[in-house]
């Protein structure tokens, strides 16, 4: 089994001062609550942005952030911004474990064979509890975690202002695209379309 795989998120920790509390522990910026952090501690040894097959569209209510969170669907027509971060193998079951309310150890491990065999492998019917391979990068696997629905089997719901900052700056940072692709990008999701404009998008990354 590989040791190391590219953690690609499309969601809030594309911005790597969030994801550095998934690892290290803590509570993010605006969090409401504390994250174990991983067993294994040691920061990504690359962040580089990627670009999916898919769509990401916005639904659910998130407790956090309010409003509409971010999920992908990978058999959808389209393209979607990411950040894919490299990592181990234990870190990724790791930040998946925190994300699905589970604390990480070796008795509550996840399993990944079955993603990296089939490219998908749903381990509960949670918002984030379904892990998917979207590809490979560098001869290493890619992989995210999404919801078990599809992007017309759930009602969509607008992202808060908040949580488009977040992340607009952390697709900004990955350095590959700039303000105004950014925000016509997040502002033409599925949830956000109709809601945001790319000038309101743009507005919140330059406020």
């Amino acid at each position: 089994m590989t040791t190391e795989v590219w953690y690609t998120s499309y969601g809030s920790n594309t911005h790597t001062d969030r994801l550095a509390h998934y690892i290290a522990g803590g509570t993010p910026p605006g969090g409401a609550r504390s994250c174990p952090g991983c067993r294994d501690r040691r920061p990504p040894a690359a962040s580089v942005p990627v670009e999916l097959e898919g769509a990401l569209y916005f639904a659910t209510e998130s407790p956090v952030w309010t409003g509409g969170r971010a999920f992908y669907d990978p058999y959808a027509e389209g393209r979607v911004l990411a950040r894919a971060h490299r990592i181990t193998a234990g870190q990724f079951a790791d930040i998946a474990a925190q994300e699905m309310y589970r604390a990480p150890g070796p008795d509550t491990a996840l399993d990944l064979t079955g993603v990296l065999r089939d490219g998908r492998a749903v381990l509960g019917g949670g918002r984030y509890e379904t892990l998917v391979r979207p590809g490979t990068l560098d001869g290493l696997p890619m992989l995210t975690f999404t919801a078990p629905w599809r992007l017309h089997d759930v009602a969509w719901n607008s992202p808060s202002a908040g949580y488009l900052r977040h992340l607009a700056a952390g697709l900004l940072a990955a350095g590959a695209w700039d303000a105004d692709t950014v925000a016509a990008y997040l502002a033409s999701r599925p949830g956000a379309a109709g809601h945001w404009t790319p000038r309101a998008v743009r507005d919140l990354i330059v406020g």
